[in-house]
């Protein structure tokens, strides 16, 4: 076999960890046609507006801001709200949680997570509040939302405000009530890699109009009119393309969600009772967007995380350590005070144990078959052996 032929198959063969959600192409492009007509490409066009209506519809949330990615959306969210001083927050999320608040010149307080649901820690938070605290940052890690109601309680005692990261949280309901109506705003990402895409993209929640006004101001270099400027701002702004795109992937994810939940009903069936091999829980007064399937890999499984990573990765299936390393362990963060990790146990033995497997729409039945098959070779084999 020539290496042309040998690498198409192994791609061929490849499972990878996710994949975007890509609707049939001959539906887009009626959108994109209408984009050449209009001539209108960005800076809060038709599809752009129309967009952030049908999010508030679909989400269950009255106020709404685009943006061209999360990131932009979370520093210009701790813009809006003049967030100074230190901020708490996990450090058990992507790199991009805290590089917002740095990025504001804010001093990140990370906080240990909850064993249980891996999020901020509500029992942890008040013995970190100084006089320089002026927020809370807390994540909905894996789409699980967090104990919102002690963390709005703790928020209220302390005069704090409260900006959520909800990156992974599309969707998801909270005693029927999106979870996206909780804190002072709430920040969403349109990855490639979520549950709902635009390619790029992101949006901030607000409660108000005029909270609302402020973040479209921001987003637009501070601009109110043509020649007047309010605000330092930036250009944050989503593009006709990937709001039209957004358009597009909201009448499809009735599908893209059933796809998910049976997927990861398959998961837990396999897996339910394999000794050292611990699921995410998920409360039952919340809903699942199906975003993420996380194991804990413990240690009286017969290997460690990393061994089952690599054995996966021998059979053609690419898992993620997510989120391994902690943000307080990258270089920028190690050396504040709150990044110890004798002050994080329980999220440092999280990431060192944590393993996401692949989940999405088009993953097929035999390719998941072979990625539960492969964690119970290891299960079951590694067993006899000792």
């Amino acid at each position: 076999m020539d290496i042309e032929s040998l690498m198409t198959n192994l791609k061929k063969n490849f499972v990878p960890v996710t994949q975007p959600y890509l609707p049939p192409l001959d539906e887009f492009r009626p959108y994109l046609e209408d984009i050449w007509d209009r001539k209108w490409v960005t800076n809060n066009g038709w599809y752009h507006q129309q967009l952030e209506k049908e999010l508030c519809d679909y989400l269950g949330v009255e106020h709404l801001s685009l943006f061209s990615n999360g990131t932009l959306a979370l520093i210009t969210a701790l813009q809006a709200l003049k967030i100074t001083g230190e901020v708490i927050t996990t450090p058990f999320s992507f790199v991009a949680t805290s590089h917002a608040l740095h990025w504001n010149g804010i001093r990140p307080v990370f906080v240990d997570i909850d064993p249980i649901s891996l999020n901020l820690d509500p029992e942890r938070i008040e013995a970190a509040i100084t006089p320089q605290t002026t927020a809370l940052l807390p994540v909905h890690v894996y789409a699980n939302p967090c104990d919102v109601e002690r963390i709005e309680a703790i928020a209220d005692t302390y005069g704090l405000r409260v900006i959520y990261d909800a990156a992974h949280a599309f969707g998801v309901r909270v005693n029927d009530r999106s979870v996206l109506n909780y804190g002072d705003m709430s920040v969403l990402s349109f990855h490639g890699t979520k549950v709902f895409n635009t390619f790029e993209g992101g949006a901030i929640v607000c409660r108000d109009e005029k909270t609302k006004r402020r973040i479209d101001n921001l987003k637009n270099f501070g601009f109110v009119d043509e020649t007047t400027v309010v605000a330092p701002g930036i250009n944050g702004k989503m593009n006709e393309v990937q709001a039209a795109f957004g358009l597009l992937q909201l009448k499809h994810m009735g599908e893209v969600n059933e796809k998910r939940a049976r997927i990861d009903e398959r998961y837990r069936e396999a897996f339910k009772n394999v000794q050292g091999i611990e699921l995410h829980h998920v409360p039952t007064h919340c809903t699942k967007n199906y975003a993420y399937f996380p194991i804990l890999v413990k240690p009286d499984f017969p290997i460690s995380r990393d061994d089952l990573y690599d054995e996966l990765r021998a059979k053609e299936v690419a898992a993620r350590r997510y989120f391994y390393p902690l943000i307080s362990e990258f270089p920028m963060y190690r050396g504040l005070p709150s990044a110890g990790q004798h002050n994080l146990p329980v999220a440092t033995a999280a990431s060192r144990q944590v393993l996401c497997l692949p989940i999405f729409p088009a993953l097929a039945e035999q390719d998941q078959e072979r990625i539960i098959e492969t964690v119970l070779e290891c299960a079951w084999r590694n067993r006899r052996a000792s």
